[in-house]
C-alpha cells in the first residue's frame, strides 16, 4: 500500500528536507521515527520537493509505502515521537502510481519579513531594521514583471542539477502589512534558490540598488543579474501543495 503524510515543520533546526550526509534533514528524522514504530527499518520517504536549510513548510506532502498494518492511535504516538517542529496532520492511502514529487501540479510559497522584533518568530521571518526605506510601488511592479516569463535562469542558483529553467508561474505579488510584508508567489515548480532570489531581487529594485529595466533584461536575455542577492531561508514558508487526485480548495 502507499500512504500519503501531510506534514508541517518549522526548518530551522534541519538542513533542509531532503537527506544530508552528517546533517539532520526533516526527512531523515521522519524516517527513523516511522521506521521505529513501524519496526520497518528499510522504511523510505519520498517528499514533494526539496526545501533549503532553515525553510519551512506550514504544508508538505511526502509518501512511502507499507504493507503491514498500522498499530492502534498510529498518528497520535507518531506525534508524541517526533520532536516539536515536525507535526503531522494526517496519513490516507492513495493509488499505488502516485506520487508526491511528480504528480505535484502547484506549489506555493510565502516570504515573510517584518520591521519589529517578535520573541515568538525570531526564528520564521527575516527581521530588517526602519532604517532602509524601499518603494513599495516598485518592489509590486518587479514581482508581477515575473509573471510575463517562463523561464528563470536568472533565479536558480549556480550548480543546480535542473534539466529545464521553465516554470510556470500562477501568482507573484507583495502584501505589504502594517507590521510585516509578505511576498506570494506560486507556480508548477521552483528552481533552487529561486524564491529567495526573486524576493531578494524585489528589495534591491525597491531600495533603487537594481532597476526594472535590468530585470527585464536580465529575463530576456536568460542571465544573471549582476547583483544577484538571496535572503535568508528563516523567512521562506512553503504553503500549499496541490494534486489532481484531490479536491481543489474552494476559491
Amino acid at each position: 500500500m502507499r500512504y500519503f503524510i501531510e506534514l508541517a515543520y518549522n526548518g530551522t533546526a534541519y538542513y533542509g528536507w531532503q537527506r544530508q550526509p552528517r546533517q539532520t534533514s526533516v526527512q531523515e528524522t521522519l524516517e527513523q521515527a516511522i521506521a521505529t514504530i513501524l519496526r520497518a527499518p528499510e522504511l523510505e520517504i519520498t517528499g514533494c520537493g526539496r526545501t533549503d536549510t532553515g525553510v519551512h513548510a506550514s504544508q508538505y506532502f511526502a509518501h512511502f509505502d507499507f504493507e503491514g498494518s498500522f498499530p492502534p492511535a498510529f498518528l497520535e504516538r507518531l506525534n508524541k515521537f517526533l520532536p516539536k517542529d515536525i507535526a503531522i496532520r494526517r496519513i490516507f492511502p492513495v493509488a499505488p502510481e502516485q506520487h508526491a514529487r511528480f504528480d505535484a501540479h502547484y506549489r506555493a510559497y510565502a516570504y515573510h519579513l517584518s520591521w519589529q522584533k517578535n520573541p515568538f518568530q525570531q526564528d520564521t521571518l527575516l527581521l530588517f531594521p526602519r532604517a532602509r526605506h524601499f518603494a513599495t510601488d516598485l518592489m509590486q511592479e518587479a514581482a508581477q514583471l515575473l509573471l510575463a516569463y517562463e523561464e528563470f535562469l536568472p533565479f536558480c542558483k549556480t550548480g543546480s542539477d535542473a534539466k529545464t529553467m521553465r516554470c510556470q508561474l500562477h501568482r507573484s505579488e507583495w502584501e505589504f502589512r502594517a507590521d510585516e510584508w509578505v511576498y506570494h508567489i506560486a507556480a508548477n515548480r521552483f528552481l533552487r534558490g529561486m524564491v529567495r532570489l526573486a524576493v531578494g531581487m524585489c528589495l534591491s529594485v525597491g531600495e533603487g540598488k537594481v532597476t526594472l529595466d535590468q530585470v527585464r533584461h536580465a529575463m530576456d536575455t536568460q542571465t544573471r543579474l549582476d547583483k544577484s542577492w538571496s535572503v535568508a531561508p528563516n523567512g521562506l514558508f512553503l504553503t500549499e501543495v496541490r494534486y489532481a487526485f484531490m479536491a481543489e480548495p474552494e476559491g
